[in-house]
């Protein structure tokens, strides 16, 4: 009985998210798609990983 249940709820998942998977209808489109702007996120993520590595450095120097 709990098997046969787990192998339901496993179908009846799947059929749930493949019908959300494939929300849009399929080929290519004809406009090019719209970019997204990749601007400050970005370079404050750098930055930050640049200050992050500057840390780790210092802190191994000073061992």
């Amino acid at each position: 009985m709990k098997i046969s249940f787990i192998l339901l709820f496993t179908i009846f998942i799947s059929l749930i998210l493949t019908t959300l998977a494939f929300g849009q209808p399929p080929g290519l489109p004809s406009t090019a798609p719209s970019q997204a702007p990749i601007d400050g996120g970005l370079g404050l993520l750098a930055a930050a990983g640049g200050a992050y590595a500057w840390k780790k450095l210092r802190d191994k120097k000073a061992e």
